[in-house]
């Protein structure tokens, strides 16, 4: 079993990861809001980190991944995803229930349990929240035509098609709302208070704009 400290670096190299493939910049106070952490938690991990030769802190306190600790960082994220896909579509256990499951798991996974995952499943597909191994950026995701329910146009109609699943709590709040990956919706509202209104097969949900922001969309 590998020991605490360990799982933890796989945590702090994967989000720093995963927030560089959303377009941001990493810094100590994104690492600890991320991980649900304290302050001089974070500052302990990024030292250890740096010792190991894993990331660089710039003057700027920019947080960077060295080449070995992207490597490593890809490595969990792919045994995160891998596991995801397997829950949903060997086990059916439901979308917005599986994240927080494979955070635990993707630490013990062997590498030939690993090996198996990837000739069953293959690397290319999307999780059950519409996302590839890594989240592709803002930038990238509107070159493909879509846009987040906070900017989408009053009584127009979309798919979704990705939701942002960092956040297990935001995922529940997206569930019990009505909203799930690969539905479709009408926007009623974008209401001055920043908060959208859509029309849904169970009725009108009303989302705050942290909770709009993490839902992309597709024009139907």
């Amino acid at each position: 079993m590998k020991d605490a400290i360990y799982v933890s670096k796989e945590n702090y190299l994967k989000a720093i990861l995963e927030a560089e493939a959303e377009g941001r910049q990493v810094i100590s106070a994104t690492l600890a809001h991320w991980l649900e952490v304290s302050a001089p938690a974070v500052t302990m991990a990024l030292k250890r980190l740096k010792r190991d030769g894993l990331v660089e802190v710039g003057p700027d306190g920019i947080v960077r991944l060295t080449q070995t600790g992207r490597e490593t960082a890809y490595h969990t994220a792919l045994r995160h995803h891998l596991i995801e896909r397997m829950l949903s579509e060997v086990f059916g256990m439901e979308w917005y229930q599986i994240h927080e499951e494979a955070e635990r798991l993707e630490h013990a996974v062997s590498p030939a349990f690993e090996a198996k995952l990837r000739e069953k499943l293959g690397e290319g597909g999307a999780c059950p929240h519409g996302n590839a191994v890594l989240p592709d950026s803002p930038a990238q995701r509107k070159q493909r035509g879509e846009l987040p329910l906070s900017e989408a146009a009053e009584g127009r109609r979309y798919t979704v098609v990705s939701l942002q699943e960092r956040d297990p709590k935001l995922l529940l709040f997206l569930h019990d709302a009505g909203i799930s990956p690969r539905q479709s919706l009408k926007v009623l509202r974008q209401s001055y208070d920043q908060t959208v209104s859509v029309q849904l097969p169970a009725g009108e949900s009303i989302l705050g704009r942290p909770a709009a922001e993490a839902v992309w969309l597709l024009p139907e």
